[in-house]
């Protein structure tokens, strides 16, 4: 399809039959998603930590994790990247992103692949965006472990939902096993478990602080260089401590 010569009317059609959107795109004066609960989403996330990313991305990889309907891939590509590569688990969301990039006349590539999967993918990416998936999973850790282990070269960008204390104490190195009142202190790293729903998404699995998202990055090997948003950390790829997990998939022959 050449959906770069397709009328405002054929669009708006499409759209209407690829939804319910979650990303609201503007196709060629369609929107997507105008109702969006959270406005003009991604777009108003994006604009509060878009000067992270180096805007001439020449010759760069990028992998973009869970990309729903594809704008943080559009974004990456229309900033030059040579290459992107968006992965979803979920078939209706990839539909809407190749319709997306198609009306753009942008050529990028999306797969069906879980986050769990990615060691088939068989190469590294200069640049990994894991934006908003963190919290939809039931291994959370396990993702960022594999993520290091198998995809990112250099620059990880990460964001996910917070709740709890924004609030970050130092930690020790270790603990005596009867001290505990550290475990009670609101800027000690928790992850929140959501047993059934929250915001009415089954998928909201585990929901960190703060303190814990930035924890749990330093743990698989990213180290955070720069906060541009308070959700999204722009992280190094450096290697794992010394208690590195066993448990990332080798890549598949």
């Amino acid at each position: 399809m050449n959906g770069r010569h397709l009328s405002t009317d054929d669009i708006r059609i499409r759209v209407e039959a690829l939804g319910p959107w979650f990303h609201n795109l503007d196709l060629n004066g369609v929107r997507t998603a105008p109702t969006h609960f959270l406005g003009d989403y991604p777009a108003v996330k994006w604009r509060r930590f878009a000067g992270a990313v180096a805007t001439d991305l020449a010759g760069r990889t990028v992998l973009d994790i869970g990309c729903n309907a594809g704008f943080y891939s559009i974004e990456m590509k229309r900033r030059g990247a040579a290459r992107v590569l968006g992965i979803d688990c979920d078939d209706d969301y990839l539909d809407q992103a190749r319709f997306a990039a198609d009306i753009k006349g942008l050529e990028i590539e999306f797969r069906n692949l879980s986050v769990y999967d990615i060691g088939v993918l068989g190469e590294k990416f200069d640049i990994v965006l894991f934006l908003g998936v963190l919290y939809h999973l039931r291994h959370p850790l396990l993702a960022l472990d594999l993520i290091h282990e198998h995809v990112a070269r250099d620059l990880l960008m990460f964001q996910s939902m917070q709740r709890g204390s924004d609030a970050t104490d130092p930690i020790e190195d270790d603990y005596e096993f009867w001290e505990m009142e550290h475990f009670n202190r609101p800027g000690y790293p928790k992850l929140h478990f959501v047993e059934r729903r929250y915001a009415g998404d089954p998928t909201n699995w585990w929901i960190p602080n703060r303190a814990c998202a930035e924890a749990m990055l330093r743990s698989a090997g990213f180290e955070i260089t720069a906060n541009p948003e308070e959700e999204v950390f722009v992280c190094r790829r450096v290697e794992t401590p010394a208690a590195a997990a066993v448990y990332p998939a080798r890549s598949r022959a």
